[in-house]
């Protein structure tokens, strides 16, 4: 655990240092879009963050590589060479994209080349573990159709997301923390080594966001990009596919006594992919509406709007950091969630607890929809917000015609103090902006 968490902080670290100068590189560079109608910031914001991430990921992986334990990784996987050649494939089409705009059917073949190079180097789902019957056996095709797929779902998943300050990057840490706690729970408990790998991936996945985080939060300096977002949906994809598939149930069920225990020591893994599918339910189901939105209206999958969960949050009366805590709570109430019933011997006690943090969860997320009121007697004097909106409007129109009456009651007597040869005199004269401009016009 040791090693883990000092690479964890040399990732988090690196990346922490790199954003303020890759920041000012990002403005030099000009890549500072104009701010969009769908767009929730109101200043135009500096992105190219994926840079400072990446450095954070070849720094953590290279603080792994000089450690006695993690460093014996390098050498017996091939899944660490893999997942650098895919983040640097999605790293560089992420810096394109933040800087000139990539066609949105270019980044999607970009990113099947990037999980096309992974699953020939190795990364790339063996078998699927069945309840009650053990490994499924899938063929080299299947197996690869299955792995690109993951990654290209998982890789704009977290993308449709980044929509808010902190937002993408809290809660792709939040699953990576969930996914770390159960694959270094299979590898140290059950001494599964393929489980070594992703509980690795997952380290540096959490130092990146942990590091990159503090610049990112409302009101952000620097936005992460696609550069940014594209790379966390690899790292979180290539951690399930190397984990996923590659635990053979056999081994669990000589350790744990029987098939029934197995079978509740395995259950988020038992399930084709459900783990790493859980800890990103929310950017899936985003994901997911969009596309149904978009194409039932006659649009393209593609095409941006601003009807995503945490515009609707926006609309509903949340804050922007109340938007972005709520939806951290319910990232973090489904991944650990799903990882706490893998754990315990007692399911029931887990369900229970979140069903009753599900209720204080929609409490909060239909704050917005319940603002006090105060009596009607005493309306007029209590703030606009404790008001009632129609004796708020009917009070603020009453308190508007009372001014304008009063301006115009201070009006109607200063003229009519004049008389007719002043204003006469006056019309000849003009205002003094007009003398202003007259003198100016003849001097210029």
């Amino acid at each position: 655990m040791r090693e883990y968490l000092l690479v964890m902080f040399v990732s988090a670290a690196v990346t922490y240092l790199l954003v303020s100068p890759v920041r000012k590189f990002a403005i030099a560079a000009g890549a500072m879009p104009a701010v969009r109608a769908r767009d929730v910031h109101r200043e135009p914001t500096p992105r190219l963050g994926g840079i400072a991430m990446f450095g954070g990921l070849l720094a953590g992986l290279l603080a792994a590589s000089q450690l006695s334990g993690l460093g014996r990784m390098f050498v017996q996987s091939a899944d660490i060479k893999a997942l650098l050649s895919g983040a640097g494939i999605m790293f560089v089409l992420g810096v394109l994209d933040d800087k000139w705009g990539v066609d949105a059917l270019v980044k999607l073949g970009g990113q099947m080349i990037a999980a096309g190079v992974m699953v020939w180097q190795g990364i790339t789902v063996i078998a699927i573990p069945v309840p009650g019957y053990g490994s499924v056996p899938v063929t080299p095709t299947q197996g690869m159709l299955i792995s690109v797929v993951l990654v290209v779902v998982m890789v704009n998943a977290v993308n449709f997301i980044d929509g808010l300050d902190g937002l993408a990057a809290g809660m792709v840490c939040i699953a990576a923390m969930a996914f770390f706690l159960y694959s270094y729970r299979l590898w140290l408990g059950y001494g599964i080594n393929d489980a070594a790998p992703a509980a690795l991936f997952t380290a540096v996945l959490i130092g990146m966001c942990l590091g990159f985080l503090p610049h990112n939060l409302h009101p952000a300096r620097i936005f992460m990009g696609d550069s940014g977002s594209m790379m966390l949906g690899l790292m979180l994809a290539v951690a399930a596919i190397s984990i996923t598939g590659r635990v053979d149930p056999d081994l669990i069920v000589e350790q744990v006594g029987s098939k029934t225990t197995a079978v509740h020591a395995l259950v988020p893994i038992y399930i084709p992919l459900i783990l790493p599918l859980t800890v990103i339910a929310l950017p899936l189901a985003d994901l997911l509406l969009a596309v149904v939105r978009r194409t039932w209206a006659g649009k393209s999958p593609f095409a941006a709007d601003k009807q995503h969960l945490h515009h609707r949050l926006l609309e509903v009366g949340h804050s922007h950091s109340r938007a972005v805590l709520i939806m951290y709570f319910w990232a973090a109430l489904i991944a650990f969630g799903t990882v706490a019933v893998s754990v315990t011997n007692t399911g029931r006690a887990v369900i229970l607890s979140m069903a009753g943090l599900c209720l204080v969860g929609l409490a909060v997320l239909l704050m917005p929809r319940f603002k006090p009121r105060a009596p009607k007697a005493v309306q007029p004097f209590v703030p606009p917000r404790y008001r009632d909106d129609e004796a708020a409007g009917a009070a603020d129109e009453r308190n508007a015609d009372a001014d304008a009456a009063e301006r115009s009651a201070d009006e109607v007597p200063a003229m009519a103090e004049l008389s007719a040869e002043d204003k006469a005199l006056l019309g000849r004269m003009g205002t003094g902006a007009t003398a202003v401009g007259q003198r100016g016009d003849q001097h210029s």
